[in-house]
């Protein structure tokens, strides 16, 4: 077993939106705004070797949306999926799976390409199962209002068209190693992928905990369908976390891409903050 991060490149988002009801006071302290109050965030994904699979989560934003649609995100950064995953020393079809936590654009743009010289889509990843909950697929192609514009036909047909989707089993493990912890206050059935690393849990917590700064349970992003339900989970997975001492991953943390949790006299906290590499 071995994990390399995946950095794909930062997007803005407003700092309001990402924080929820709580007070910009608060939060600016956490990830500080721009002039027009948005704050940076990172699209940060997992490469996961187990066995003879290589197994990429999520696969950030991609790179086939028109130059309209990026600049309401203002993409920023150096790193992409292509750099990192070349830097890790593999390519698009050493990958043998494709694992998304759900079907938001900016978790699963990168998972289909535009083929300029067949004028057409195709996966990112052509040698690579793809793999979703069944339940969320269905959600996402037949979204609320409100989820709608996160769900893009062009980041989901064309792989329910290759023959290479796959859903997740009903015991919700993809390996030995590997197995989901299902939330269902940011979207419908979102995969959270715990990982057995020698005698270490990893967690990635994709949109349940996007960041350090949203470990308090009363830190619920406004894009969460079910705020309230978020909430509860939330309370039940950090101490399921620190009973367990279970290292958390922060797919959009900026900063901190993991952090170990305990308890406080203020509740249940961060303990220690870092890289991956400073764990594992």
């Amino acid at each position: 077993m071995n994990l390399k991060v995946i950095d794909t490149g930062n997007f803005k988002l407003d700092g309001g939106a990402m924080f929820g009801v709580v007070p910009k006071v608060i939060w600016q302290n956490l990830n500080p705004a721009d002039e027009n109050n948005l704050c940076n965030w990172a699209m940060r994904c997992l490469l996961v070797e187990d066995g003879n699979r290589l197994i990429l989560i999520d696969t950030g934003i991609g790179g086939k949306q028109s130059d309209k649609f990026y600049s309401y995100y203002y993409l920023n950064g150096d790193q992409s999926l292509e750099k990192s995953l070349h830097k890790a020393g593999v390519d698009f079809g050493d990958i043998t799976d494709v694992l998304l936590t759900h079907l938001h654009f900016d978790h699963c743009g990168g998972a289909v390409k535009w083929n300029t010289k067949r004028d057409a889509y195709e996966l990112a990843f052509p040698n690579a199962i793809y793999w979703s909950h069944p339940e969320h697929w269905n959600h996402a192609l037949y979204p609320n209002v409100r989820e709608k514009p996160s769900f893009l036909e062009e980041n989901i047909l064309p792989i329910s068209q290759s023959g290479q989707l796959k859903f997740i089993p009903d015991d919700l493990k993809l390996s030995d190693n590997i197995s989901m912890l299902l939330a269902n206050g940011h979207t419908e059935k979102m995969m959270c992928p715990k990982i057995k690393i020698g005698d270490k849990t990893l967690v990635y917590m994709a949109d349940m905990i996007p960041s350090a700064a949203h470990i308090p349970v009363n830190y619920v992003m406004g894009y969460d369908i079910r705020p309230l339900k978020v909430m509860e989970e939330k309370a039940a997975f950090l101490k399921e976390a620190v009973d367990n001492n279970y290292l958390l991953f922060f797919e959009h943390d900026n900063a901190i891409e993991c952090a170990t949790l305990g308890y406080t006299d203020r509740g249940i906290k961060a303990i220690q903050k870092g890289k991956l590499s400073d764990f594992i």
